[in-house]
């Protein structure tokens, strides 16, 4: 093991296939899986394999984040000798400010760095859901003598489009790169989860920012150049544990699904591995005479008078006599009626379904704006929204934050949109 790990978790991501669960989060501070934000998996992993200097570059929307990390508590990294620190993007001396890149986010933080004088640095993105043991992968770079490592993970070759396709020879030297490719080369996937040694990746961002063409990016820019010019050793670490990027609605309504199978992909319970959160403390969840509930996650301070199946009910959801809540999820704080009717929806934080609501029926149609983010029959009604009794609302369609009684004029459609004025 390395004399001195530091952990970089680009959280900066706003996630814009997210739809309206993105326009006043991060896309790391978006709920999952019943309690939990999608960076909690990023931070829980570094602390479960002993890392424990974390900095955390925000950009998009930090408030949230910031807030949910605090001090970083809940982690155990309230330390004096590391610890989490979160790193906003700040005005240098050429007032260049925005993080331009992933690679440009890292060079800006390179003092940070640098104060732990670290061999290895980890670089993780903090949207994606997944457990892993970073110390296999380190011990793994370390027995390579690599100068870079890149997680990666095979996958259908229909699916490599979606993904920066890693080309390695017979020793998994990565030799070459296609990003988002049409005609993939290979099946291995890079998970944007990278271990560098530090002076070597120092020199590479200091040549990056040099170059007026670059995107400041380590898919685009910095790793293929590694690569072509031969500066280094990269080599691929073929990871087969859970991994999933959640970047639209589809896969993080389907993520949040998996986990009330009998035996989910990802287990949230594993004494060995946990997952930490901050989290107000709640009353212990409650499940009326009148209720049935079947193959569902039931977080703390959950009250349930109604049917429940197949779905993820976060905490403090109230769910009234009568109503039926079917392959959906419910963000937390969220009050649902009597006799409302949810199928294959997300419904975001603090909303109120009144009576006699119907949120997702009728056939699918595309949406009228946006078909590229709503769409796959899923119904997407915001944070801090307020349905009037009675309303009933089609498939693909999307209920903004903070919309009110007063900004529907009856029932709406599939595929429609609601804002509010």
């Amino acid at each position: 093991m390395a004399k001195k790990i530091v952990a970089l978790v680009l959280a900066g991501g706003q996630g814009t296939r997210l739809g309206l669960l993105t326009d006043e989060l991060a896309k790391p501070a978006v709920p999952f899986g019943g309690k939990y934000r999608i960076i909690d998996f990023a931070l829980s992993n570094c602390v479960n394999s002993g890392i424990y200097a974390v900095g955390v570059l925000t950009q998009y929307r930090p408030h949230a984040l910031s807030r949910h990390i605090g001090i970083g508590r809940p982690w155990d990294l309230d330390r004096k000798d590391g610890g989490v620190v979160v790193l906003p993007p700040f005005i240098a001396m050429d007032n260049s400010n925005w993080y331009k890149g992933t690679a440009n986010a890292v060079y800006q933080n390179i003092d940070f760095v640098d104060s732990y004088d670290p061999e290895v640095v980890v670089i993780l993105s903090g949207d994606h859901i997944y457990s892993m043991d970073y110390n296999e992968m380190i011990d793994y770079h370390l027995s390579k003598g690599a100068d870079g490592t890149v997680a990666c993970m095979r996958v259908p070759v229909s699916e490599a489009y979606r993904f920066g396709m890693m080309i390695t020879d017979f020793d998994n030297r990565i030799t070459d790169f296609q990003e988002k490719p049409q005609k993939p080369r290979s099946d291995l996937a890079s998970l944007g989860i990278y271990v560098f040694n530090w002076k070597f990746l120092k020199e590479r961002l200091i040549e990056d920012e040099s170059e007026a063409e670059s995107e400041n990016d380590f898919g685009k820019n910095v790793l293929p150049r590694i690569v072509e010019k031969e500066y280094g050793s990269l080599y691929a670490f073929v990871f087969e544990g859970y991994w999933r990027d959640v970047g639209t609605l589809e896969s993080l309504w389907e993520s949040n699904i998996e986990l009330t199978r009998p035996i989910p992909p990802l287990n949230l319970h594993d004494p060995s591995w946990r997952f930490y959160t901050q989290t107000e403390e709640y009353l212990p969840a409650y499940v009326g005479t009148s209720s049935h509930v079947r193959n569902s996650l039931i977080n703390e301070g959950a009250e349930i008078y109604g049917r429940v199946e197949s779905s993820v009910v976060f905490q403090g959801v109230h769910i009234g006599e009568g109503s039926v809540v079917r392959n959906s999820v419910i963000m937390t704080n969220t009050k649902i009626g009597r006799n409302v009717t949810i199928d294959r929806a997300i419904v975001g934080e603090n909303s109120f379904i009144s009576d006699d609501c119907v949120v997702g029926y009728g056939e699918e149609v595309p949406h009228e704006s946006q078909p590229h983010i709503y769409n796959s029959g899923l119904t997407v009604v915001g944070s801090d929204a307020v349905l009037p009794s009675g309303i009933k609302i089609g498939r693909n369609s999307a209920i903004g934050n903070f919309v009110r009684e007063r900004d529907f004029s009856g029932d709406v459609p599939g595929g429609k949109t609601v804002l509010s004025h």
